[in-house]
């Protein structure tokens, strides 16, 4: 899968399917995006290949979590992926809608459903959970999708993460 900023400066090609496609209703993601919640298709780092161009780092602090990272081209500002501070530099989590074929992805799961707005309503048989789920298991992946999340949350356990 292939994707890129507004501007077309950055470009970048995933070298796997994600681990999974998340929409996260928390307050953080709707400042972020501007919008009413962030679809974030979650991937190992060394998975993203930048094609084209530089994307720019930047440190946010978030209230009670630490500092988190997002990479935004120079120019136009997209924000294509940040990670997390409970994953440390072991994934990233990839703006959906940066994404060429954008339409490819669905969730997996609806996080902090908590703080939606009225109006969004996750679909029937999709997982939604009131904040983060408390285990690797909460949500029903196939066995090597599965496998590559738990590697990805024992990294996060590391210290300096």
């Amino acid at each position: 899968m292939e994707g890129g900023c507004e501007c077309g400066a950055v470009r970048y090609r995933l070298t796997d399917m994600p681990v999974t496609v998340n929409c996260c209703h928390c307050r953080d993601c709707q400042r972020i995006t501007g919008s009413a919640f962030a679809l974030n298709a979650m991937i190992e780092s060394d998975r993203i290949a930048v094609t084209q161009g530089a994307p720019e780092m930047r440190s946010l602090e978030r209230e009670g979590q630490g500092d988190t990272h997002a990479w935004r081209c120079a120019i136009c500002e997209t924000l294509l992926w940040a990670d997390h501070p409970m994953m440390g530099d072991a994934a990233r989590f990839v703006r959906i809608g940066t994404l060429d074929r954008a339409e490819a992805l669905a969730p997996d799961a609806h996080y902090f459903v908590r703080s939606r707005h009225p109006w969004v309503t996750p679909p029937a048989g999709v997982p939604a959970f009131d904040t983060l789920p408390s285990d690797d298991t909460a949500i029903d992946l196939p066995p090597d999708r599965a496998a590559r999340m738990a590697m990805l949350l024992r990294a996060g356990e590391q210290p300096g993460a």
